[in-house]
């Protein structure tokens, strides 16, 4: 169930982390992901 939930907030993160180019985005999608 926990991992239900956490793939229904991938998208959003990913969605903030177009906000800046370097921003560790890359490090913060690879530790969601």
């Amino acid at each position: 169930m926990a991992k239900e939930k956490f793939s229904r907030s991938k998208p959003h993160v990913n969605v903030g982390t177009i906000g800046h180019v370097d921003h560790g985005k890359t490090t913060l999608t690879t530790a969601i992901t």
